[in-house]
């Protein structure tokens, strides 16, 4: 059997690296595209070093541009491979371009696509996200979904063949990784445990506009004036922040570059509580049992905020939210037990 991987962001590295041990371990051919949807090295190579992601049998190297523009380019560039590797299935992960594109191109081909991480769903439904993964879901044969709502969502719209409820594959990451976390930028700010707040922030959403970028970084100083903040800057809100000339807010936050995994991850499992508007943390923050604050005006982890754990914020009750002290018992076993790479592979061999 031969599969064609196609990866473009910083999760989906992380997920190939779980499935790329059980394909090995099952004699399953792996062929890894690398569409560069993501190219900034601290966000992209870093990845493949930390995790031993085996080097691209194939690199698009496709860069930033408009949506359009990105999804055509790694269309052309994705179909030259199938017709020339003729693979059996095409494995597509989550809800970026890359994902669309290697789900329209293998599904135009006859060539049956295996989503990872199908069913998710949130508002507001013109979001690049959402298209991307609702568009992959109503072309997709097999459909692993990582919650048992997520495969409620999908049978509110008629699809129930293909779908498996299988877990989160980043939870089995989290467990094979736990043990090798790092803690050097923690002890270099010389943080204390639970006493500070882990930030991220680099959605369109959040960043693109000056008025509300403003207000969630008039929150942040707010925050900081009681709670330390350490805040990894994604490239695209750095570019803003100096462009709206906001820098004034983060005066007592602690300003990092983007940083990798594992330290990341250090940084989580010693916070208090995180603020973000990542898909991939909110998650991350719940396996370290940590509560995030998600600034977002809905979640495709519903389930998290439906169980309390986790809070929707805004740029107006951001300082509200991350300190509401409601207790709230840590949900367990919401992602399945930490097996979701192999009963992928299971499925896939088994029907394939």
């Amino acid at each position: 059997m031969k599969i064609i991987s196609l990866i473009g962001a910083r999760p989906q590295f992380i997920k190939e690296a779980v499935l790329h041990k059980e394909f090995e371990k099952n004699g399953i051919k792996e062929i890894l595209v690398h569409s560069g949807q993501h190219y900034d090295k601290n966000m992209s190579d870093i990845f493949f070093k930390t995790l031993k992601i085996k080097n691209p049998d194939y690199y698009l190297n496709i860069g930033s541009g408009n949506h359009g523009e990105m999804t055509g380019k790694i269309m052309i560039e994705f179909e030259k491979i199938i017709l020339k590797e003729k693979p059996d299935i095409v494995l597509v992960y989550g809800d970026t371009n890359t994902t669309l594109a290697g789900a329209i191109v293998a599904s135009k081909l006859k060539i049956p696509v295996a989503h990872v991480e199908a069913g998710i769903r949130q508002e507001p439904k013109d979001m690049p996200e959402e298209i991307n993964r609702v568009l992959t879901d109503r072309i997709s044969n097999y459909l692993f979904c990582p919650s048992k709502l997520a495969v409620e969502n999908l049978k509110k719209e008629n699809i129930t063949d293909g779908v498996y409820f299988v877990g989160d594959i980043m939870y089995d990451l989290y467990k094979i990784m736990e043990k090798q976390f790092k803690y050097e930028i923690f002890e270099k700010l010389k943080l204390k445990e639970n006493e500070y707040i882990l930030m991220t922030m680099h959605r369109d959403f959040n960043v693109d506009k000056k008025e509300k970028l403003e207000k969630i970084l008039n929150q942040i100083e707010k925050i900081s004036k009681e709670k330390t903040i350490v805040f990894p800057i994604h490239p695209r809100t750095r570019k803003r922040i100096k462009e709206f000339k906001l820098e004034k807010y983060l005066e007592k936050v602690i300003k990092l570059d983007p940083i990798d995994y594992l330290n990341l991850m250090g940084l989580v499992k010693k916070s208090w509580k995180i603020i973000t508007d990542s898909g991939g943390l909110q998650k991350e923050a719940y396996f370290a049992q940590k509560q995030a604050i998600v600034v977002m005006p809905d979640t495709g982890w519903r389930e998290l905020i439906e169980l309390k754990w986790n809070k929707l914020a805004n740029e107006n009750d951001l300082y509200e939210k991350a300190f509401d002290e409601n207790e709230v018992n840590y949900p367990k076993n919401v992602y399945g037990d930490g097996n979701t790479g192999e009963k992928i592979v299971k499925v896939i061999y088994s029907e394939g």
